[in-house]
């Protein structure tokens, strides 16, 4: 597992994560269905692991 740099999110919401990432949300859900992109619930709450998230925008899913 990689070092987690002091105050970086291990999570993001749907919300949150389309933001950093400048992805909207329907292909967000689109990468998630088919995927390319972790997700997780937490109660009535999904989110997406940073390093997942990073992971999809550096290319290191076969499907990208």
């Amino acid at each position: 597992m990689a070092a987690i740099e002091q105050g970086a999110p291990l999570a993001y919401s749907v919300k949150e994560a389309c933001r950093v990432s400048s992805i909207g949300r329907t292909a967000l859900y689109q990468h998630i269905a088919a995927g390319r992109l972790e997700a997780r619930k937490l109660g009535r709450r999904t989110l997406i692991p940073a390093d997942s998230l990073r992971s999809l925008l550096e290319g290191r899913h076969d499907d990208a």
